[in-house]
Formats: C-alpha cells, sequence, structure tokens
C-alpha cells in the first residue's frame, strides 16, 4: 500500500476500547476516518464518542475490507487472540493491509506475529504507546515504533492523529524494546515521588508549595508534575492501571535478564505493585503507589 493511497477515506478497523483505546478511536472518527471497532466487552462500542463508527461483533468483522487494523489490548495473549483466535482478524484482513499495534507486549510476539503476518502479505508494526489517558484523549501520545521511516510514511497520516511524537527503531519488535525502558523509567520516578510526598508529609512541609519548587529544579518529572496531587489527596483517578503497569515491568524484567542485566530498582517496585494488587488496588492508576509507603510503627 502506497502513502497516496492511505486517506481519510481508507477503512480502520480498531480493536480495544478501554481507558486508552477508546479515545484514540474517537479521534480517529473525528478527524474523518470511516472507523469499524470492537472491543471484547462490547459496551464501549456504544458510547457517544464513537457515533458514526460501525459496531462489530467480531475482530473477523472489524477487520473485513479494511486498509489498517489498529489493536490496543491489554496484552501479548490478548492480542493473540484477536489476530489468530477462532473469531481473529486474520482470516478476513485482505493482501497487503497493514497491522498497528498500539499494545505493550513482548518483543518476541511482535516479532512473532510479524513473521505469521508476512505469510498473507500483510504488515505488523508494533507501536506501544505513552502518555497516559490524557496523551490519548489530547491526541498528543508518543509513539515508538518497530519500523523504519518509509513505513512510517504509510501510516503518518494515521499515527499523527493520535500522537504528536514519534520515533522510528528500523525492526519489529524494536517499538517494544524502547517502551521496556519507558516502563522501568515510570516505576522509578512513581516511587521516587511517592516517597517523597510522604516524608514532605511526615515533616509537615507546605506540600503544595514544595511540590512547585520542586517543579523548578532537577526533581522535575512527568511523575512528578502529573501524579503528585493524586498521591496528596490519596486519590488515583486512572490514568493508567495498576496491575497493566505491572505486566509492562514484567515484560521489561524478562527482556533484561534475556540480556544478562539486573535491574534491582525496577524488580523493588514491581515487588511492591504485587504487593499493592493483592490488597486491592489492581485497577487503581500507577500513582497508588503511594499507598505503599508505610510508617514505621
Amino acid at each position: 500500500m502506497s502513502p497516496k493511497n492511505l486517506s481519510k477515506k481508507s477503512c480502520l478497523g480498531f480493536i480495544g476500547l478501554g481507558a486508552i483505546g477508546l479515545p484514540i478511536a474517537a479521534n480517529l472518527l473525528k478527524a474523518g476516518f470511516d472507523l469499524k471497532v470492537h472491543t471484547r466487552s462490547r459496551s464501549a462500542e456504544k458510547s457517544q464518542e464513537l457515533k458514526g463508527a460501525k459496531s462489530c461483533s467480531t475482530p473477523k468483522s472489524a477487520a473485513e475490507g479494511c486498509d489498517v487494523l489498529l489493536i490496543c489490548v491489554s496484552d501479548g495473549a490478548a492480542v493473540e487472540e484477536v489476530i489468530f483466535g477462532p473469531k481473529g482478524a486474520e482470516s478476513s484482513l485482505k493482501e497487503g493491509a497493514i497491522i498497528i499495534d498500539l499494545s505493550t507486549i513482548s518483543p518476541a510476539k511482535a516479532k512473532y506475529f510479524a513473521a505469521q503476518l508476512s505469510q498473507k502479505n500483510v504488515e505488523y508494526f508494533d507501536a506501544p504507546v505513552t502518555g497516559g489517558t490524557e496523551g490519548a484523549k489530547d491526541g498528543t501520545l508518543t509513539i515508538f515504533l518497530g519500523a523504519n521511516d518509509d513505513s512510517f510514511k504509510q501510516i503518518s497520516s494515521i499515527l499523527k492523529v493520535i500522537g504528536s511524537a514519534f520515533y522510528t527503531f528500523g525492526n519489529v519488535g524494536k517499538g517494544q524494546e524502547v517502551k521496556a525502558l519507558n516502563q522501568i523509567l515510570v516505576a522509578g520516578s512513581y516511587a521516587a515521588v511517592a516517597e517523597a510526598i510522604a516524608l514532605g508529609e511526615a515533616l509537615q512541609l507546605p506540600m503544595d508549595k514544595v511540590i512547585e519548587a520542586l517543579q523548578k529544579g532537577a526533581a522535575n518529572s512527568w511523575a512528578l508534575a502529573n501524579r503528585s496531587q493524586s498521591m496528596l489527596k490519596d486519590d488515583y483517578p486512572l490514568g493508567f492501571k495498576l496491575h497493566l503497569h505491572n505486566k509492562d515491568l514484567s515484560i521489561a524484567l524478562r527482556t533484561a535478564e534475556e540480556s544478562g542485566i539486573n535491574l534491582p530498582i525496577a524488580s523493588k517496585v514491581k515487588e511492591l505493585e504485587e504487593e499493592l494488587i493483592n490488597e486491592g488496588y489492581k485497577d487503581e492508576d500507577v500513582s497508588v503507589l503511594k499507598r505503599s509507603i508505610k510508617r514505621n510503627s
């Protein structure tokens, strides 16, 4: 498929309408793309934000006749089910179609999917995103592409609707490797912000003023700027679910182990997250890590 043939008249399929996927799909619809949607629960297909999109009962029907299929689901097993399951998209994808996988999965899975789909002359690109629900709603996500610059040009008219920063890393799976690094940094920064706020509160510092001051110096981070207020209020509106980040950290740690690298900080944050998941916080935002900081008795 040449870049000139991929326009807003192209048919797009979109599978996975969760906290990130739904606003992405809504932005594509607003941009004028002809959109077919499916999600496992089916309920989000009826969202007012998707008025005008065609609701489909299976991934197979969502992919039928489409030039590009976007996938935004929870993990590698879900992606595999969407593409290759009994009602999967593979059987209805036309020759020359493109899959853009926005999910966070293992690099090995991404390479496997690409190899299998190439036998049908279907291109698969891993394109994991970062930027949270805010970025998904605003269309300002950062996207890491397991693709080269020429491939990006093919799909840029789609990606520029949902993101504002795009980085190509050459080969399938490389986008997922970069996303693993991203999630390691997220783990460390969220945990550090949680610890700093807990200590500041224990010292009875004026934390709003403290956070404003910290943002002006070397300690500033996305987590400090965007999640410190949630931690102060002990209220964690959804940006990215804790259990999904924990899944991503598992991928990152496995990738590190395969490369002979030990990641003690990421490993410790993963342990803290698992404790919180066991306490019932799995669907809270990652900033609930603040709850892991316990006072000494």
